[in-house]
């Protein structure tokens, strides 16, 4: 007999953002936790050939067995290239501050 185990299943939208608690058998894999789910219902865009997904942040493949509390995380693509960004503030001369955003340059 198996013995049961509790993963959690997150995507977010920019506008929503999903945890799906899972009770299920020990041994299961990231993908067949992602099937049973039922997030690919919830969410049709979600195409597991093109979006990648991790286990707290950190990318695995989908054969990769989870551990009881495990959160399987399925990433969407970037609307921006986070260096791309950079690259353009400081082409523009603007600084940022730490967590995103510009910092207000003082009035001379």
């Amino acid at each position: 007999m198996t013995n049961q185990i509790l993963v959690e299943i997150a995507f977010a939208r920019p506008d929503e953002q999903v945890i799906l608690p899972l009770h299920t058998q020990e041994g299961i894999t990231a993908i067949a936790a992602i099937e049973a789910s039922g997030i690919l219902a919830k969410f049709p865009e979600i195409d597991l050939k093109q979006n990648k997904i991790g286990v707290f942040g950190k990318l695995v493949k989908p054969d990769t067995v989870l551990r009881d509390k495990d959160r399987v995380e399925i990433y969407r693509k970037l609307i921006a290239d986070p260096k791309e960004v950079r690259r353009r503030r400081a082409e523009e001369g603007k600084v940022m501050k730490k967590g995103g955003g510009d910092v207000e340059k003082a009035e001379e």
